[in-house]
């Protein structure tokens, strides 16, 4: 059985940096976002960085989509663009 969460690596990540970039794009801290998901400052850092690929609960990405007023699908507006430093999977 394939390990999914290395197959969906590349797609943890944009969804990651999607997140903070409307989170930044309201002027919230990561901080400030956590408590009103009620999660801990960590793990919403941890979601966030590119650099940590973290799977993440629905329950939480539409609590992060209510908390930023958005529609949740805008957290699924993938470029092709890696963030600097990372590589395509083959």
């Amino acid at each position: 059985m394939k390990n999914t969460t290395l197959n969906h690596e590349e797609r943890y990540i944009k969804l990651g940096l999607n997140i903070a970039y409307y989170r930044k794009l309201r002027g919230l801290t990561q901080m400030q976002l956590a408590e009103r998901i009620d999660v801990s400052r960590t793990h919403l850092s941890n979601i966030e960085a590119p650099n940590v690929p973290t799977s993440i609960s629905l329950e939480t990405l539409f609590n992060i989509a209510d908390a930023l007023e958005i529609p949740v699908y805008y957290f699924f507006d993938f470029k092709e663009e890696l963030p600097a430093g990372r590589k395509k999977n083959t």
